[in-house]
């Protein structure tokens, strides 16, 4: 049965309002529950469709953008995909500005969707598919330099207000209302930040004893405070490196969880042979942190991550490959 059963008038009142289920299969033999919202289901096939919405109508609604503006932002091709859809239909030129070394179904998509597409090189040495912090430091001058060029409008997804509103004013509580407000742990593998903050605001407001963790790549964990001593990890569109995440409160923040390359890998595969559930790289992550906590702190209890984006995404690197 379709999640809106009511006649929408665009793609974009579809975004939202996925669906919720329980990886029982997954979790057989384990203590507790996993539940996971599928957001590979949005339109543009991500979570990251959100916030693109959010964005773009809080912009709206305050005055920032101009009708007809070019709307610019860099990123690792969910958000990108998520501002084609939504400036497409509300008539806004998009310009999406991503790294080489990102999937290029990302970039095929975008265009698809009536982008513009830039792409930066990486820095030399990098490797295609590892995305570091200093390849995200190129792309973020050829966003800026493109902005002042064009008098845009930059959907800075790090640093606007929607990225932590869309999560905490519907993400947040659509996780609590489709559980049943069974909810008593979140992960989630941090990207700009902005879901694993709304959803944390918005679990700590309803019950502050829902214990919140960061999910980051072993090896580029800043935020739990340690050296970036393998920032080229393989896990796309997230763990950067960045210690200054705007959107995530602290004091929200129960505990951090890290998860290796392979790990996201093998939990990705499981979600597809043994739940369904065909999802990218951070979604394995963020199995994988949930079975952490499961089998540590969080034992017996119901653990709630997010389903980030479609593995039609990564179907040209190594994630699928026999």
């Amino acid at each position: 049965m379709a999640r809106n059963e009511s006649l929408l008038p665009s793609a974009v009142e579809a975004i939202g309002r996925t669906p919720l289920v329980e990886l029982s299969r997954i979790t057989s033999g384990v203590q507790g529950r996993i539940l996971a919202k599928l957001d590979h289901l949005n339109p543009g096939f991500s979570k990251k469709d959100r916030i693109a919405r959010q964005i773009i109508e809080d912009a709206e609604a305050g005055g920032e953008i101009r009708p007809g503006q070019t709307v610019i932002e860099l990123t690792s091709g969910n958000t990108g995909t998520g501002l084609a859809i939504v400036c497409g239909l509300k008539g806004y030129p998009f310009v999406a500005v991503m790294s080489k070394g990102n999937s290029g179904e990302r970039a095929r998509m975008m265009r698809s969707l009536g982008a513009e597409v830039v792409l930066v090189d990486q820095l030399p040495g990098s490797v295609p598919g590892q995305v570091s912090g200093g390849d995200l430091e190129l792309v973020q001058q050829v966003t800026e330099e493109l902005v002042r060029e064009r008098r845009a409008f930059r959907a800075d997804q790090f640093l606007h207000r929607g990225n932590f509103r869309a999560h905490y004013l519907h993400t947040g509580p659509e996780f609590l209302r489709q559980s049943g407000h069974s909810i008593q742990a979140f992960c989630d593998f941090v990207g700009s930040g902005g879901t694993f903050a709304g959803c944390a605001a918005a679990f700590k407001e309803y019950a502050p004893g829902i214990q919140c963790y960061v999910v980051e790549p072993e090896g580029a964990a800043v935020l739990a405070g340690e050296e970036a001593d393998r920032p080229g990890h393989r896990i796309q569109g997230g763990g950067y490196s960045m210690t200054d995440l705007a959107c995530i409160d602290r004091a929200h923040v129960d505990g951090y969880l890290q998860v290796t390359d392979d790990e996201a890998i093998r939990m990705a595969r499981r979600l597809a042979r043994e739940e369904g559930i065909f999802a990218g790289f951070s979604s394995g992550a963020n199995l994988a942190g949930a079975l952490q906590l499961l089998n540590g702190p969080c034992a017996g209890k119901t653990v709630a991550i997010m389903i980030c984006d479609s593995g039609l995404k990564y179907l040209s690197t190594d994630l699928w490959q026999e």
